[in-house]
């Protein structure tokens, strides 16, 4: 194999509401905590273990504002994108280390009133880049979203 792949699927739940940081030009960036679990059983004690890790998840400019409005803490969401570390010197000038989710794709997952965090009339919203996303066929996301024009006029079969 010649090329790389550096793809993050992660699904789990906001730790905090999405902090915004808006720039000159209109650009803005949104970041949140995500936590992911992993359970298992002790096989010597029998005793069941959870681990959570937790991610930190970056959106820029549009999607960063659905998400701010849309999101809240303890919702559940699936997150696409690729991992970056930043490096950078502290006051004392060591180098320092962040790992971070850059999302490219999400999708809404916590139930429409639960948190009252959905928008109305989407039971699971999702986004793409700057364009409208297409319904993904996976069990965990079953839409209900207007196809746009272009995908109405497509006659391929999938």
């Amino acid at each position: 194999m010649t090329g790389t792949l550096n793809k993050v699927m992660l699904i789990g739940h906001t730790g905090d509401d999405v902090k915004m940081h808006y720039f000159e030009g209109g650009n803005s960036i949104g970041r949140f905590p995500l936590a992911t679990n992993e359970s298992y059983t002790n096989r010597t004690t029998g005793e069941r273990v959870t681990n959570t890790e937790w991610h930190n998840v970056v959106v820029r400019n549009k999607a960063a504002e659905i998400c701010e409005k849309y999101l809240k803490k303890g919702d559940r969401v699936y997150i696409e994108g690729r991992i970056k570390t930043r490096k950078w010197q502290d006051d004392q000038g060591n180098d320092r280390y962040q790992t971070e989710i850059h999302c490219t794709e999400f999708t809404f997952l916590t139930p429409k009133g639960e948190t009252g965090a959905e928008p109305a009339g989407n039971s699971n919203s999702q986004y793409s880049g700057n364009r409208p996303a297409k319904p993904k066929s996976d069990n965990f996301a079953n839409t209900n979203q207007s196809h746009s024009q272009e995908e109405e006029e497509d006659d391929l079969p999938f």
